[in-house]
Parts: structure tokens; sequence; C-alpha cells
């Protein structure tokens, strides 16, 4: 039962023993008979990998915020049983182990987007406008024992690359989801796959990055990019000439949430890395090394500047020989104009050639909400970039949690050429994860999430938000030229309203010749007429798939990655509950019938 694993966690300072972090912090609630919070009997019979799985991205992640990875891994393992994630079922496996890869694929998605451009946008992806009402499902891959799932597929010829919230990562046959091969990372893999010469590139949600064969999953080389204990690599690499370009961000805003911890000392990066051997090319940070800045009201030090972190996919220019980055907030003071910021890095050497600044003082970090004594004084509204930039031939599109779209000129410094508004914005609202551009108009899907604190007045509800039904969502088509709103579509309310679904479309979108793909927290995947809108197919992802590996799953949310087209495909992940909405652990392979 998925509910075994809801773990409450009372905040206290960290201890390096698992059975004293168990005392100070998790005894209060699991020595209690609740039939909602599992006994620490219950805990024992677990492997201790399940239970480090649910603190990473389960039942407990929201409460685990403010433990490091060795103090989730201590208690872990006082509580539960040796042993690793589960392997696949004999059953699950192709007859032929080794994944197939072709030289010169006819089809493939590969990493964030089918391009370097980061447009989302696939060309020939094998389904034109008439084929899309037809679509049906093929087949389901659950992600046996997890509770979320938030990784986007890749597709090379007839082999599907994913990662999961468990750190095991799958090649898949992409007609069949008969598995080739698995990998377990150190952590969770939420990165796109990246395939280059024979290698499947990615990175782990503990900060390292891994080259692993493609055919085989035998491992080539991992290392750390970040020695940060609060590392979180969400973005794929881009690749040029032999190099892997890394983004680094951070989840150390949440551990402002405890008032013990010194404020914060992250910085957001790239790390060139060469694809052959993992060596090192350059690293360019985006903040100066923290120094003390001061005291708080709970008597802990303040440190900064710090975060600016990239959560998202580089993009290539290889014209100008330039990486376009897009940067979050700053978790401390002082401010800095690298935050909430297009930035273009040298190819070559990483070297700044250009930062526009969308936003500045927009210092914050997770204290704010509840007023907690790490929260800066500037206390910004947390309007991040989350989402690629898009190269649209002479423009860069970029989509901040602001609510705004804007187009800049990259030979002139990133100066901005327009800007619109397709939301309201906010810390849960704007653009999310990622626009979509089939190069005459952009496609900017907006969460605009509505949410209320959990106040705790059950204390075995353990979510720290609750949504609201019928707020948020909605998708808006602009002309890239100058701006100009070509049409909109407001979001769905959740009929009937129920807890943890929301209207955001928080999702990346997705963009073929006639049609876009936006997913939404309802668990909704919906495609769109490109020319005005018009609702062309739904498909709800809430419900019970049985798995072709054998385990049975269930839909939830669709947020972060969007819907991958190839070769006659739809494949969608559903299931991601980040922020309060319905966990679910499937991968949905659909086709026209």
């Amino acid at each position: 039962m998925r509910a075994a694993l809801a773990l409450c966690i009372l905040p206290l300072a960290a201890e390096p023993s698992g059975e004293e972090i168990y005392k100070n912090r998790c005894s209060g609630c699991h020595e209690q008979a609740s039939p909602r919070i599992p006994h620490r009997d219950s805990l024992r019979k677990m492997t201790s990998a399940r239970i480090l799985r649910s603190l990473d991205f389960g039942a407990m992640m929201t409460i685990a915020y403010t433990m490091n990875r060795a103090e989730r891994q201590a208690v872990s393992q006082y509580l539960g049983q040796p042993g690793g994630n589960d392997a696949p079922r004999a059953e699950a496996y192709c007859k032929d182990r080794r994944a197939p890869l072709p030289a010169r694929p006819r089809h493939s998605w590969n990493g964030w987007s089918p391009a370097s451009d980061n447009a989302r946008y696939q060309p020939d992806g094998g389904i034109g406008v008439a084929d899309v009402s037809k679509l049906e499902l093929k087949w389901a891959f659950v992600f046996d024992g997890d509770v979320n799932s938030f990784a986007q597929p890749s597709v090379i010829g007839n082999t599907l690359f994913t990662g999961s919230v468990s750190g095991a990562v799958y090649a898949l046959h992409a007609r069949t989801g008969c598995v080739h091969w698995y990998f377990q990372a150190n952590g969770p893999v939420r990165t796109a796959i990246r395939i280059v010469d024979g290698a499947a590139l990615f990175a782990d949600q503990t900060g390292w990055v891994y080259s692993v064969d493609a055919a085989t999953g035998t491992l080539r080389w991992k290392r750390r990019i970040e020695d940060h204990d609060a590392t979180r690599l969400t973005g794929a690499p881009a690749v040029w000439k032999g190099v892997a370009y890394f983004p680094v961000a951070s989840w150390e805003e949440t551990r402002a949430l405890s008032s013990a911890y010194p404020c914060c000392t992250f910085r957001g990066s790239v790390a060139a890395v060469r694809i052959a051997d993992g060596g090192d090319v350059w690293k360019t940070y985006f903040v100066d090394e923290p120094k003390p800045t001061g005291i708080t009201r709970a008597g802990t030090q303040r440190l900064g500047p710090s975060g600016a972190g990239v959560w998202s996919t580089p993009t290539l220019d290889e014209k100008r020989g330039l990486l376009y980055v897009t940067t979050g907030d700053n978790y401390s003071a002082p401010n800095t104009g690298t935050s909430d910021a297009v930035i273009a890095l040298r190819l070559r050497d990483g070297k700044i050639e250009w930062v526009r600044q969308t936003f500045r003082g927009d210092v914050y970090n997770s204290a704010c909400g509840p007023g907690l004594p790490n929260c800066p004084e500037e206390k910004g509204p947390d309007y991040d970039f989350g989402s690629s930039t898009i190269l649209a031939g002479d423009l860069l599109l970029a989509g901040q949690k602001s609510g705004m779209v804007y187009a800049l000129d990259p030979a002139a410094g990133g100066r901005i050429v327009w800007e619109r508004r397709v939301g309201k914005g906010s810390l849960v609202g704007g653009v999310q994860w990622g626009m979509a551009s089939d190069g005459k108009q952009v496609y900017a899907a907006v969460a605009d999430t509505g949410m209320t604190r959990n106040t705790g007045a059950r204390p075995d509800d353990l979510r720290r938000f609750l949504l609201d039904p019928k707020t948020g969502g909605g998708i808006t088509a602009l002309r890239i030229r100058d701006g100009e709103a070509r049409w909109h579509k407001p979001g769905t309310p959740c009929e009937p309203p129920r807890a943890g679904c929301s209207p955001a479309q928080s999702a990346a979108v997705t963009a073929i010749p006639g049609v876009v793909f936006s997913g939404s927290m309802d668990g909704h995947m919906r495609a769109y007429a490109s020319e005005d809108g018009k609702l062309l197919w739904d498909f709800d992802t809430v419900r019970e798939f049985q798995g072709v590996n054998g385990p049975t799953g269930h839909g939830g949310s669709i947020d972060g990655p969007g819907a991958v087209v190839v070769n006659g495909m739809v494949y969608i992940t559903s299931g991601y509950a980040r922020f309060g909405g319905m966990s679910g652990n499937v991968l949905l392979a659909f086709a026209p019938r």
C-alpha cells in the first residue's frame, strides 16, 4: 500500500546517527497508532531503499526537505531491511537484451527536444492532424514501488530510454514496452536522456552525471559535478563537439525551512565535461562565493549571495558559438544581476557573453511562506525561469514564472524585442517547464496554480499545499515576429472537484505540424489545433493501468515533462505530485487506431 510509505518527521537539528534522527524527528508520529501513518514495526519490514525512495520523491518528500542526503540515508538504513530496488520481473524483458541503436535513425526524440534549439517541435512525428483524434493506448509501463513519475523519455529508432524516481534507468522497446536493460543510479533520475556516440548521458538528483552504454546499460563513467549537498540536476545536457553541458540547480531554498540552517551557500552553474571520459572542460558559476551577511532572529548565520540555479536544458547556438541558459532566484541576500535571467555563455570556454535579467531583487526561499527566520528581507516573488529558451531564427524566446514571455535579440546582447503577458504569475504560476514553437508561433501554457497552505488541521495529512480545483491553467499562441496573441484557451476546471486536482498546465508543451499537446495537473493530456486552439483530443490519465512489465500502476498529475511524439507514437509520463497534485507511476504509449 502506498499509504504505508507516509512517514512523518518532526523538525530538529541534524544528527549523524540514524537511530538518533528517528528518535528526534520520526518517533513522535511513528510510535502512535494511526491508520494513515505506518508504525515503526511496519517500516522495519521495508527495504532501506524503499524508505529512502519515499524520502527522496515519495509520500515524504515535502516533509523531508530539511534533511540532507546523509540524514535521509542514515534513518532509512536504521529502519529498513538491507536490499536495493527490485529489478524488473523476468517476463518484462525483451528476448533481445541488447537495445538496437541505428547509426542514423530515421526517427528520434533525443533529449529534452528533438533539436538543439529546444523548440520541442517534431516536424515528422508520423502523426498528422487527422490522426490525433484516433489516438488510443497501446501499452503502459509501471514504475513499480514509485509514487511519482517525472522523467521525460527519449526515443532513438525503436528504443526508448527513461529514468525514474527510484533511480532506475530503463531501455525499453518503443513499440511494445519490454525491457532491454535497466541501470541503477545513485539517486532519482529526472533528466531526459541524451544519446550520443553510443552513450546514454543523464544526471541524478544528488549531483551525479553518468555515461552508460546505450546498447547494453553498462556503466562507462560517472562523476559528481557539484559537491553541494542540496544539488539537484533536472535538465538534460546540451551536446556539441564531444562536450556535454550539464545545468546545475538545487533545492537548498527548501532547507531554509529549518531555522537552524545557515542559508544559503549553493551557486547555480553550468558544467562542461568531455563525453568520452567525463573530464572537466570548464565550469561557470552565476553567483560569487557566499560570505557571512548577518544573523537571523533565531541566531543563525546568514550567508550570500546564493541561488541562480539552472533548471533546464541549455540551448545551443552554433552560428554564434553560444550556449543560452535561464536562471532561478537568489536564495539569500544580496540579490545579483544573474538571477531570473537569460545568460549567454561562450561554448569554447564558458565565459559569460551577456546577461539579460528580467526581474531584479527576487530573493526568496521556502521560509518566506510561513514567515520563518530564514526568509530574506527582500522576500521576492520566486519568479524563476524553469524552462529552456527557444532559438527561433534570429530571436531567442523565454517564458517565466512571472507569466511573461520575452523575445530577445541574441545578436544585440539579449535586447528585449517584445514581451507579452500570458498568465498572472506566482511562485507556482506562469510558464513553468517549457514552451513549444513551430517557427511561426510560440505556444505558452501556464500553471497559475491556485493553492492554500495546509494548516495541519489533520496531523496525518502531510501535504504542504491544498490545490484549488477550479483555478489555473490556460494556453496561448503568440506570433513570433511581434508577440501578438493569435488565440487563447483557458484552463479546464476539475470536474468533479477532488483532492490533488488542479487545472494548472505547468507541464512542458509539445508541437507537431498543426497540433499542440499540453498536459495538466488534472491528469489530462490535451491536443489543440495550432491554427485556432480547437480541442482535438483529450485523455484522462488518472486511472489504473496494467503494466506490460507486470505490476499494476496508476496515473496522476501531469507536470514537468511534456508529450514525446516520434515514429507514429505519443509517449506521456503521468503522476508527478510535487506541489500537492495526484501521485502516479506510469509511462503511457499511444498510437492511432
